[in-house]
């Protein structure tokens, strides 16, 4: 299972930070192109999350694991020759021809298609075959299995950025894109075989999908029994409410960890992470595409550090208060990131703006596992896929967000207001999970103990 989660998230992670690149280099001088690839990829998770979920949570595994790598394998493909298309045949001065245009496009929506078939794994796996697998054992295994997992995917987040920066670098940016497109279609079958290995090893992940089978019969005969006949009205709403998944909202909205997973989705709507708008800030302030991305490996070193110190963290003191030590470590360290923004000279700015997200990503990542870890706990089985898929779309609508503002401020001379604006989305998330944690321990910190310390220091001296 590890194997296969490492080959899958590495061609998403070469994406991910190349996708920016590209823009950058296909419009220079402007985020227009790296934004508005953002919203449709934004959008397209936001509006069919719910419903990616939701048939993770209906079809057979088996099937699940066909369409995820078929579409996801076939959209890179065809992502990374658009790309390489207009990068070979097309200069700056081609933007307004039709058939540059055409490009760009087919680029957008493939990388969308991609990033849904993504997700459609992400479920299957992170939320759903990883708590199968862990049931019946001590907590402490889940809490290590959601680390491996996480550390996996930010391996492939250290180390692909950097073998795809050093090829832009040293290579052509042509060369990364037909290199991510190769992986993607030679990985493909290694990856199948890996999947359907570990299904069939695990006889409780069909015995799971088989039993909410049952109860989804049962409960259809229940309501076919007392529904006999329904107006056209109604039917056209229920056909509305599944199309546009309001019922998988319903359900979110109604779990108890509804605001620790608000607080995680706002830490979306923010441009201090090595996505593609701050990728392509860096780019434009000078900094080469091979430092781009060893900073970000730098990131990801950090992140695996936090994969590591989560468990032990949450055997000491529960997963709720670890979440809330993390999502105030996170803001400290994004202090540093503000104060770039007020540093004159371009290159040590940038720098600066580095080291402070680099350093960020201690506590976001133990934020994120403690966050998951709660949902796997809380969330109850027959729920575990739709709260997946709705948690996915609210993340990704922020995400969106981020590129509707990146839009409006496009000009990467204004790159700070958008760093002020995120250091202010972190801050309201950090103190959403503080009101949680509130309401389910009546306190945030132990005064008592820390008075009878400073008294016992007090009266020792």
């Amino acid at each position: 299972m590890y194997v296969g989660h490492f080959l899958s998230r590495w061609g998403a992670r070469m994406w991910e930070f190349s996708v920016g690149l590209y823009m950058i280099n296909i419009l220079p001088d402007s985020l227009l192109f790296t934004a508005i690839y953002g919203v449709v990829e934004a959008a397209s998770t936001a509006l069919f999350g719910p419903a990616v979920g939701t048939l993770v949570e209906k079809i057979p595994h088996k099937q699940v694991l066909r369409m995820w790598l078929l579409i996801r394998s076939l959209s890179f493909l065809v992502a990374g020759g658009a790309v390489a298309a207009l990068l070979v045949y097309f200069g700056p001065s081609s933007h307004k021809s039709v058939s540059f245009m055409g490009l760009v496009v087919i680029t957008n929506i493939s990388g969308a298609i991609s990033v849904l078939s993504t997700l459609a794994g992400t479920i299957l796996i992170e939320r759903e075959w990883v708590v199968v697998i862990s049931h019946g054992r001590p907590p402490e295994e889940l809490a290590e299995m959601n680390s491996t997992v996480r550390r996996i995917d930010l391996i492939c987040k250290l180390f692909a950025p950097v073998l795809t920066g050093f090829i832009i670098s040293f290579v052509s940016l042509v060369a990364s894109a037909v290199t991510l497109a190769l992986w993607n279609v030679l990985s493909v079958w290694l990856e199948y075989w890996l999947w359907i290995t570990v299904y069939h090893g695990f006889p409780a992940l069909s015995e799971s999908r088989e039993r909410r089978h049952v109860e989804e019969v049962s409960s259809f005969s229940i309501e076919s029994s007392m529904v006999e006949s329904s107006s056209w009205r109604r039917k056209m709403a229920e056909c509305l409410s599944k199309t546009l998944c309001f019922d998988a909202w319903i359900v979110y909205f109604n779990q108890d960890v509804v605001l620790p997973g608000v607080a995680l989705a706002l830490l979306y709507f923010t441009v201090l992470s090595f996505g593609t708008l701050m990728t392509a800030t860096l780019e434009w302030k000078g900094i080469p595409a091979y430092i781009i991305g060893i900073a970000r490996g730098i990131s990801a070193i950090i992140g695996i550090m936090a994969t590591v110190v989560y468990p032990i963290l949450h055997s000491r003191i529960s997963t709720l208060r670890t979440g809330l030590w993390s999502i105030w470590t996170q803001w400290c360290f994004l202090l540093i990131c503000l104060a770039s923004i007020w540093v004159s000279n371009g290159i040590a700015s940038a720098w600066i703006l580095m080291g402070g997200v680099a350093a960020s990503r201690l506590g976001l990542w133990m934020f994120d596992l403690g966050v998951t870890q709660l949902m796997q706990d809380q969330v109850s089985e027959a729920d575990r896929c739709i709260v997946g898929g709705v948690q996915s779309s609210l993340q990704s609508f922020l995400d969106l967000l981020t590129y509707v503002m990146g839009l409006i401020v496009s000009d990467p001379r204004d790159f700070g207001q958008l760093v002020i604006l995120s250091f202010i989305l972190v801050s309201s998330a950090a103190t959403l999970y503080s009101v949680h944690c509130y309401r389910v321990r009546k306190h945030l910190i132990h005064f008592d103990k820390i008075f009878a310390k400073i008294s016992w220091l007090i009266n020792s001296l």
